[in-house]
Order: structure tokens, then sequence, then C-alpha cells
């Protein structure tokens, strides 16, 4: 057995793997770039070692650095959690030449899987059903085209070395295939170096279903039955559940022995995931199921298989490095229940889900489902990585139990002033139709409008009210929060005011006070706003008015960042005359350009910050006066 592994990973998945390790009697050891000096990951391991800058190209994604790290510690493995080099097929054989253990699958299983024509052309060869479409080398526009035709629209262009929903167009018809050909082409190679594409049928009411595998060095494949990860944006998983609803004995038979299949054709070892995509149109059925790609890798959303078969995956992954044969056979394995894992990110759904960076100064997850999480109430979310907060899974023993058990805990978490999707995954939780099961892989796309934004409750604004006039009451008279006029309905030697006029988001809101929900809890700020968590959302609440910039033109004197970013130009200083529509600098967030234009004539007063400067949502860079 081993006896100590290295993570070569950091946030969640780290600490994920350290419970595990210590559990089992493991040494355990970090790596950590200078950005996560103070992260809980780094703190929790036996060792910790610095292997480079922020920037995960000078740390995190270089092997050398964290081969280097195993070696000066006498790590024994190195894991590899998921992302950075999990499913790089040279890092696993440099770790293997370096005399250490590598926690995942052999380098030929990695390979074999990265190119989708490859693993597709595999994959029907060993008897696992692929989705009908075009895998040929003839790249011609001219060839693709009759493909097209032959396959019937709509058709799904994809790269050949794609992932992450890059390198992907959906064709409706014959006219636009040329088109989105070559935009897709241009897509691949700027973002895999290879423009080669295949073709599908588009399957028009897709359902995203997945199968957990696991295999060992002695020959051994099992599946631990199946996930749906159909509620996605931007095909980015948003929750995963198992069991699949709606999945019938001979359709999960049917998957889960065509993912085994898939498994042993590539002499898979350890912790993988088959995906497929299923024709959801009829329910789902066996014969309407295809191999999509596999992820030789530990999956996000591995613990939702955990909570329904009570297994530990980690310690799988372990056991099977030190050469062990899995723990169970098939007939040992069995489904317990439901569950299902939301996916707790700082981002801002209102703002087209903007990524939200920054201090966590107020941090409370909830009680009563499991919480994976990397970061701490004080840490931070950092502009250089994935911004997960954390993951809430919660079980039960049917699928209405659990889903309701998931949306109180998503309607629970209290997170400020970072933004997070909080609310907006209590809202798809609550969804009718997605309690209904009546979901593909568009269900959030088709619901945006109603999923992205909320509307405090009354409630809310009762507590937020009730505050402001305890504030108003106990503040001596010469340091009123706010004019007692605003007290709707105030007479001297009358009944008390029944509202208190707040402001939300710049707007004037009339607060009914000591109504139920009064008696929840609200933060007040530095700046003495006030916060009211409702159902996922943080809403800040202004005693007083905001303060009119505004110059001759209308526009706003103070140009604030509308996301967390970089800035990588700057096209005035101090002093300089600008014009309405004028550029001011431009922000990069999310590798995408976004230009500031001034939005009145006028001169800049005060240039806030400097070209390479990373700023905060909301932070102020460019201050207006009118001209003289």
């Amino acid at each position: 057995m081993l006896t100590s592994v290295l993570v070569a990973n950091r946030g969640e998945i780290a600490r994920r793997v350290f419970r595990t390790a210590r559990r089992m009697g493991l040494a355990t050891v970090a790596v950590y770039s200078e950005a996560d000096a103070g992260a809980p990951h780094v703190r929790e391991a036996d060792r910790a070692v610095l292997i480079g800058p922020a920037a995960a190209r000078e740390s995190y994604l270089v092997p050398d650095k964290i081969i280097a790290a195993a070696k000066a510690t006498g790590a024994q493995a190195i894991h590899p959690g998921y992302g950075f080099l999990s499913e790089n097929a040279e890092f696993a054989e440099a770790v293997a030449a370096a005399g250490l253990v590598w926690v995942g699958p052999p380098p030929s299983a990695i390979r074999a899987m990265g190119l989708k024509d490859a693993a597709k052309a595999l994959m029907s060869k060993a008897g696992v059903p692929v989705t009908p479409g075009y895998l040929g080398e003839d790249q011609s526009e001219q060839r693709l085209a009759a493909e097209a035709e032959a396959i019937g629209y709509p058709v799904l262009i994809k790269a050949v070395a794609g992932g992450g929903g890059k390198g992907m167009r959906r064709v409706n018809r014959p006219e636009d295939f040329a088109a989105a050909l070559t935009s897709c082409k241009r897509e691949a190679a700027a973002s895999f170096g290879d423009d080669r594409v295949l073709l599908e049928t588009y399957v028009l009411r897709p359902r995203h279903i997945e199968v957990q595998v696991f295999g060992d060095s002695h020959g051994n494949v099992v599946h631990l039955f199946e996930r749906d990860c159909s509620l996605q944006r931007r095909h980015q998983k948003v929750v995963e559940e198992a069991p699949a609803p709606g999945m019938s004995q001979e359709a999960r038979a049917a998957v889960c022995e065509a993912a085994v299949r898939a498994a042993k054709a590539v002499g898979y070892v350890g912790a993988g995931t088959v995906e497929f995509i299923a024709d959801a149109s009829q329910g789902l059925r066996g014969d309407r199921i295809w191999f999509m790609e596999m992820n030789t890798r530990l999956q996000v959303e591995h613990p939702v298989t955990e909570a329904v078969t009570g297994l530990d995956l980690v310690e799988w992954q372990l056991r099977v490095a030190s050469g062990e044969p899995l723990p169970l056979a098939q007939d040992q394995i069995s489904l317990s229940g439901h569950a299902a894992e939301a996916r707790l990110y700082a981002e801002n759904p209102a703002t087209g889900f903007l990524p939200s960076i920054g201090a966590l100064e107020h941090l409370r997850l909830p009680p009563g489902v499991r919480v994976d999480s990397g970061v701490e109430e004080g840490g931070e979310v950092s502009p250089f990585y994935d911004p997960m907060i954390a993951k809430l899974i919660a079980w039960g023993e049917t699928r209405e139990d659990a889903l309701a058990s998931l949306a109180g805990a998503c309607a629970g978490v209290e997170v400020w002033p970072v933004k997070t999707n909080a609310g907006f995954l209590t809202r798809l939780l609550e969804h009718p139709d997605f309690i209904a099961a009546e979901m593909d892989t568009g269900f959030i796309d088709a619901r945006l409008g109603d999923l992205a934004a909320g509307e405090p409750s009354d409630a809310a604004l009762s507590a937020a009210a009730a505050t402001a006039a305890l504030t108003l009451r106990e503040a001596p008279t010469n340091e009123a929060a706010t004019p007692w006029r605003d007290l709707v309905g105030f007479r001297l030697n009358a009944a008390p005011a029944d509202q208190v006029r707040l402001f939300l988001d710049g707007r004037a809101v009339e607060a009914p006070l000591w109504t139920e929900g009064g008696g929840r809890d609200v933060l007040v700020t530095d700046e003495d706003d006030l916060v009211v968590f409702d159902a996922g959302e943080a809403f800040s609440f202004s005693l007083t008015p905001p303060a009119a910039h505004v110059g001759e033109a209308g526009g706003d004197s103070q140009v604030r960042a509308p996301m967390p970013g970089k800035v990588v130009a700057v096209a005035v200083e101090a002093g300089a005359s600008v014009a309405k529509g004028d550029p001011l600098l431009t922000l990069e967030a999310m590798k995408m350009e976004h230009a500031l234009t001034a939005p009145f004539d006028g001169v800049v007063e005060n240039l806030a910050v400097a070209l390479g400067d990373q700023v905060s949502e909301g932070a102020l860079l460019v201050e207006l006066a009118e001209p003289a």
C-alpha cells in the first residue's frame, strides 16, 4: 500500500484527496503557487512546496516542478486531481520515469481517448454505439458538405481535438454550412492547434448521460452506474445527479455495459468516466444513447456517485494505484436513493455570469448537506483560477427529497461581497420542469430570463427595514444614519411609521416594517449598507440615495469595472480632455477584452488604475469632470 501522496492540484480537489489519504494513514504533500500561499489545501497538508508564480503555466502546469516537489519531499505517488495536468499523457509518463506512482490511467489509455475521431473509431470497433456521423480523413469543404447532406440536418461540427465546448457549431441549413465550418476550423486551430473536424447528427432533445467506471491492473473493470449532467450552460455542467431520472433497467444495463466495453478496449486502470449523448425525445432508450467521449480522470461530480453507492472513489484510486484489485465485484455494487450536486461559483448571473473575484469577507455554507470547498471565510477568490467556491451535494431516499434538500442548501448560502450563482441554482432546482425531469442540455438557455436574476422577497425587505429602523433609533441625534423624514408616514405624536425608504441598486424601495421574516439576520457593512441574504441572493440596501455624479451629457462621472479583470490598455492620462465615446481603457477577463469609453464630454480628473493592474468588479477606474 502507498505511504504518501502528492496532489498536483489546488483548492477543493486537493482537500478532497487529502481527507481520504489522511483517513488511510498516508502522508500528504501539497504544491502551491504564490497566489495560493495562504490557501486551505496548503495548510491542511503534512508538507507543502512552492512551485512558482500565480499563473498556472508557471506553476501547476509545469511537470518538472511538480515531480521535483515529489522527489524533495519523498512523496511516493502523484495524484493529479482534475484539470491542469490530469489528462496529460506525457506527464503521466514522466511521473513513472521518475520512479513515482501515477494515480491515474496508463498513458496509452489517455492518448487513445484524447482525440475524438480516433476514440470514436476505436469505440465503434469495440461494439460501443457511436453517434452517426463522419470521421473521415478527407477534410475538404466539398466532402464535408456532402457528408452533412448524407447525415441530414441539423448537424453538429466538432473539433477533433476539442473540449470544453470550443470548436463546436450547430448547423441547421445547408446554406449555413460553409460559414459555420470556416468559423469552427478557425476556433479549433486557435484553441487546440488542430483544425480537423468531425460531423455528427444533431440530437434535438439531448440528455448528457455519463457512466463512472473503474479498472485495476488485474484486468477487472466495473461500473458504478450512471449520472445525468444535462443541466449545462455554455457546455459546462451546472447540476449533476445520480441515477439519471427516467432511466429504465434495460437502458441502464445497455449504457453501463457499453461503458465497461469502452474501458476494456483501452486497457483502462483507475477512475474514468464514459460520456454519452442520449436522444430523449422518446424517453431514455438503450438504442438511442451514443458514445461521446471519455474523461480519463476523476470527475468534478464524483461525489454524487459516492452518495448513491456508499463508496469512496479516491480510496479506490489509491488502492488501485498501489496494485490492489478492485475492492468490490460488479454484483457487490448497488444503488441507494438519489443524489444531486450543484456547483457554487463566484460569478454574477445578472451580468451574464461574469466572474466575481475578491475577498470572502462573509462566507456561510449550509449545514445538512455535503460541502466540498476550496476556500474559507477571510480567504479570496483569485483571478488566476477557476472561480468555484464549493460543491454542494445532497442525498435523499427519492429524487424529490434530494432536490428539495439541495435547493434549500443553495438558498441558505451567504457570501459577501463576492457575487455567486446561489440564487440562480435555487431557482433552477425549484423549477417545476426540472423537478418533473422534463429537461435536456438546452434547459437553462431556454429559461435563462427567468433564472438569471432574482428580486428580494417581502420578508427580505422587511428584515432590511427593521435593521434600518433600529439603526435610526439608536444613532445619536447628531450622527443620525439617515434623515427621519425617510421614515414614510412619520409624524410627531402619531402611530409609528410602518415603512422605511431604502435604496437598492440606486432605486428607492418602500420596505414594510415588522412583517413576518423581519427577524432574519442582516449584515451591516463598513459603509453602513445593509446586506440581506434571501434565497441564495445577497441584496445590498443603502440608507441614503446614491450620490449624484452626473456630467453635462447625463453620464456617470465614475467609470467602474463591470467585471473583474486586468487592465491591458490605457488610452488616457489625468488632465486629458475626452469626448463622449472616446476610449478610456481596456479590461481583459476570461480571455476576452472589454473596452470602456467616456460616457460624456469631459476631463479626466482621476485615473485610478495603471496598465497591468488587476481590478475587482465595481472598482473605480476613471473619474471625469465637466469641461471648464
